[in-house]
């Protein structure tokens, strides 16, 4: 079977050599999606020192940037959030960072909760708190 590579226009830049997303069938699989905005480094609700090393977090901006992001890459693709099918979640900070991850989840969800898969991980390859991985189906 074979896959298309889907790019963006309004996502930010994937950090390595990979795209944000490729159609196989009529499933939709995202490549890992940060809360980085478009044409920058920048990462909502981050602090970071001289030396890119992180001072401070906030959480739920980091949550709702990611979700924006993961839109972005769902409607280039001609899929939508309702579409969503199952989610890994990757989290630095399992005990401060999942009650409200989960709560701004659950404002997202409302209507059509996919499968979800939360785990702990050290670090990301960037400063940042969260990404996820998402299937989606396209009509």
């Amino acid at each position: 079977m074979s896959s298309e590579k889907i790019e963006s226009s309004k996502a930010p830049e994937p950090v390595g050599l990979y795209p944000h997303a490729r159609k196989v069938g009529n499933l939709l699989f995202l490549s890992g999606v940060g809360p980085r905005e478009k044409g920058t480094k920048k990462i909502p609700g981050v602090e970071l020192d001289e030396n890119g090393n992180i001072i401070s977090y906030d959480i739920a901006k980091q949550c709702h940037s990611v979700f924006q992001n993961i839109k972005y890459i769902l409607e280039d693709s001609g899929s939508s959030w309702n579409k969503i099918i199952d989610v890994t979640v990757f989290l630095t900070n399992m005990k401060d960072d999942f009650p409200i991850y989960n709560k701004i989840w659950a404002e997202y969800f409302k209507e059509s909760a996919p499968c979800r898969t939360t785990i702990e991980i050290n670090k990301l390859p960037t400063p940042i708190a969260i990404e996820l991985k998402v299937i989606a189906v396209i009509d």
